[in-house]
């Protein structure tokens, strides 16, 4: 990796790691970065992992279901929970600049495959402004926070970019 992007995307996580959803026992309050475990740089490597492909066969990325304190939620392969953003309109995206590096899109290089619980037809792609295939369900963009470790859920019902972020039922439809 070059140094200047390895000094942005510390920048950008360590910006964004002060600005956190909150943790995973409270409502979603937001915490200082002095409460955030160290953790948290590793979980954005993690995330950007997967976002990358590492954790996806090349046949697509795997959705899956799995428990979470709201339930039965979308996850990634990798175990990173899925949220919508209720500003997107249809299968087109509205998250782009800060927004795509706070809340980074689900890309897909193959077919998305559905997980145990799954709806494998409900998975499907969108053509983002810079050609690459985002990943869908039951028509909505998917992203992750980029600031989650493993099996956490730190965002749901979060406003932010200028519309909510929720995780992803089996149905399809968002938890609100």
């Amino acid at each position: 990796m070059q140094p200047v992007r390895r000094a942005s995307i510390a920048v950008a996580a360590a910006a964004a790691i002060a600005a956190g959803c909150g943790n995973d026992e409270g409502g979603g309050a937001p915490q200082s970065a002095r409460e955030r475990p160290q953790s948290d740089v590793q979980s954005v490597r993690d995330v950007r992992d997967d976002l990358a492909g590492r954790t996806a066969s090349k046949q697509g990325p795997v959705v899956k279901l799995r428990r979470s304190r709201f339930g039965r939620v979308l996850f990634s392969a990798g175990d990173q929970a899925i949220y919508l953003f209720t500003r997107d309109r249809g299968r087109k995206s509205r998250c782009y600049g800060d927004c795509a590096r706070a809340w980074p899109p689900f890309f897909a290089k193959g077919r998305p495959r559905a997980g145990r619980g799954v709806v494998q037809s409900l998975l499907g792609t969108t053509r983002r402004r810079d050609g690459r295939r985002q990943v869908t369900y039951n028509g909505h963009p998917l992203y992750f926070y980029a600031h989650e470790g493993p099996r956490q859920v730190l965002c749901q019902n979060v406003s932010e970019f200028g519309g909510l972020w929720l995780v992803v039922r089996r149905g399809g439809r968002p938890l609100r």
